[in-house]
């Protein structure tokens, strides 16, 4: 991974009340005493951010919102925009994630509108990008990707400059939640496609710094073997970061 810092995000999705989420962040933060060089993040639902970057305190650990608009306000009912999401204390925001991508309908150009505003408005954005089991059965897997690269960081790509601060996310999308795993192999391939591809579109310093997480039922008894991965930067953790006791192994993945 050279000088870049591993980054583990907990996505909590639809998950946990405010006294669940402040409990996990209370257990997280006893959990992660002593760990060193690896960043933490935590993406709460939206009515918990507040209770969360409460309990959170000087501990370090990163605040994400799982989504927003890329308005800074006006008549978008049940939308949250930026100002708000870095009012509350966020630091980084996720978009794209697959399950926006196929539930709610957002396409890449959506996305790109998004990524330009969060980071016009000093939050980080985690761009989610992957494809499905049948793109890749049928050997689409490098264009999907490629597609999805191209129309998420469109407005970056036409003024040339990514910054190094933003995070990309590779999560094959059968893997999210089905128990199924990429094999190191398979997501460290894909890896170094997305890392090549900003080489391509900016330059090899950027593609150097820019850090790739892999998504997609990551555990504690596979984070270590997928994070000794050249390319593979953390991992965006769903289901597995909503209790300590599944997530801390992850974020210790150094220790296994």
């Amino acid at each position: 991974m050279g000088a870049r810092t591993p980054l583990i995000a907990g996505n909590w999705k639809m998950n946990l009340n405010s006294e669940e989420s402040v409990n996990l962040v209370k257990a997280l933060k006893e959990g992660i005493t002593g760990n060193e060089g690896v960043d933490i993040l935590v993406s709460p639902t939206f009515v918990n951010l507040a209770v969360v970057k409460l309990s959170i305190g000087d501990s370090g650990i990163l605040l994400a919102a799982q989504n927003m608009h890329y308005e800074k306000n006006g008549a978008y009912t049940g939308e949250i925009s930026s100002q708000m999401l870095l009012d509350v204390g966020c630091t980084h925001v996720i978009l794209g994630h697959s399950e926006r991508r196929s539930i709610f309908k957002e396409t890449s150009e959506f996305i790109n509108h998004k990524a330009k505003a969060a980071t016009e408005m000093g939050l980080i954005p985690i761009v989610c990008i992957g494809e499905t089991i049948e793109e890749r059965e049928a050997g689409n897997a490098f264009a999907v990707i490629k597609d999805q690269l191209n129309g998420s960081l469109k407005n970056f790509k036409d003024v040339g400059k990514l910054p190094a601060s933003t995070v990309l996310a590779y999560e094959p999308v059968w893997a999210i939640g089905t128990g199924k795993t990429a094999s190191p192999e398979q997501a460290q391939e894909i890896h170094l496609f997305i890392r090549q591809w900003i080489t391509d579109n900016f330059n090899p310093e950027t593609a150097s710094q820019i850090r790739i997480l892999y998504g997609g039922s990551v555990k504690g008894d596979n984070a270590s073997e997928l994070m000794g991965k050249p390319d593979i930067d953390g991992a965006l953790v769903g289901g597995a970061s909503l209790t300590a006791d599944a997530f801390l192994p992850i974020i210790k993945f150094k220790e296994n």
